[in-house]
């Protein structure tokens, strides 16, 4: 197929160049070695890319040390567990020593109680002022020290209550970093999988309307190829804008892969839908593509698309598929269209154009 040909000659170029820098630069063809050089080398991970940019344009060479550091900054799949679990031990400690200020104010009020039982007694007891006196001094003491007690622990519970909602705040972000596409700030594709599941569970069993929107760049790789990486980040960006301004509300705007975008969008009607679609398509269209490092202009883009609706029963698979068929069918008629699953060119079944 044309597609799965264009990709795999696109990943074979990637790991030429990841392999060049390798052995260039005489570093070890390890896999994180080349997991980072070929992460730099498709243009598709920003930071990444900057990280590594920084460190040649301050001294042209780069160590082993610095890919070390940079795969465990921005490809290390364990980085973003560990931050949960520093985060989580410390939501822990916090809970603990809470625990131990709740237990010493039960152990301070038990005596207080005591206290005021041993009073009581010595209330019924005792005949002289001196006596009655000394009962009232002990009392007002005790009163003292639990009001001291209590005093403490408040200010602990509203300290640990700022302390665990900033944890709260930063799991929150760990979450979303780990849900987010970071060169176009969509959701990724594991925010994709998740969020279409919900939204066809509640589909089904609301039997509310939804729709599927997927988006792919017109001659994306022709024009990577001919401008270069840093410019096709920028092309992604674009388009990641253009879906950013036309979606709104409960809808979910991803990047599938690549140069592939998809959107979901809850509660809305095929005609709806296609709506969406043709106002992403038309922004995307009118904007002019500047070259950053020239200020060239480089004309404009386009983006073909294909809607489909749910229907009930839909599986993930069953709705990618049939909103997948409409976007190929927009590429083989042309390009630069919009095409949902009830137009007659989405009844024959292409092959997918690249």
């Amino acid at each position: 197929m044309p597609e799965l040909d264009a990709d795999i000659d696109r990943s074979h170029s990637f790991g030429d160049l990841a392999f060049g820098q390798i052995k260039g630069r005489k570093l070890s063809a390890m896999p994180r070695n080349y997991e980072v050089w070929y992460t730099y080398a498709s243009g598709y991970h920003t930071e990444l890319s900057d990280a590594v940019n920084e460190v040649l344009s301050s001294r042209r060479a780069i160590a082993q040390d610095d890919l070390d550091r940079i795969y465990e900054a921005y490809l290390s799949q364990t980085r973003l567990t560990d931050k949960i679990d520093v985060f989580g031990d410390r939501v822990v400690d916090e809970i603990e020593h809470v625990m131990t200020m709740i237990d010493s104010a039960a152990g301070h009020a038990t005596a207080y109680g005591q206290d005021l039982a041993g009073a009581s007694a010595k209330l019924a007891t005792t005949g002289s002022t001196e006596g009655l006196r000394s009962i009232i001094e002990n009392l007002v003491r005790s009163t003292r020290e639990i009001e001291a007690n209590n005093k403490a622990l408040e200010q602990r519970l509203k300290a640990s209550r700022t302390e665990i909602k900033q944890l709260q705040e930063n799991l929150d972000a760990v979450r979303t970093e780990s849900l987010t596409d970071p060169l176009t700030s969509l959701g990724n594709r594991k925010f994709y999988d998740q969020a279409i599941s919900k939204s066809l569970a509640l589909a089904n069993k609301s039997g509310t309307p939804m729709a599927l929107l997927i988006s792919d760049i017109d001659h994306f790789k022709k024009f990577n190829d001919t401008f270069g990486h840093l410019t096709g980040d920028q092309v992604l960006r674009l388009v990641a804008l253009s879906v950013k301004q036309n979606v709104k509300g409960q809808d979910l705007a991803c990047r599938y892969g690549g140069e592939e975008f998809a959107i979901i969008l809850p509660d809305t009607t095929l005609r709806a839908a296609v709506t969406v679609a043709e106002h992403i398509r038309r922004a995307v269209m009118t904007k002019e593509l500047i070259k950053r490092s020239t200020s060239e202009n480089l004309g404009r883009i386009t983006v073909s698309l294909g809607v489909a609706a749910f229907r009930p029963g839909d599986t993930v698979a069953t709705l990618y598929e049939r909103a997948d068929r409409c976007l190929y069918a927009a590429k083989r008629n042309g390009r630069n269209r919009v095409i949902c699953e009830t137009d007659p060119e989405a009844d024959s079944v292409p092959a997918k154009v690249a």
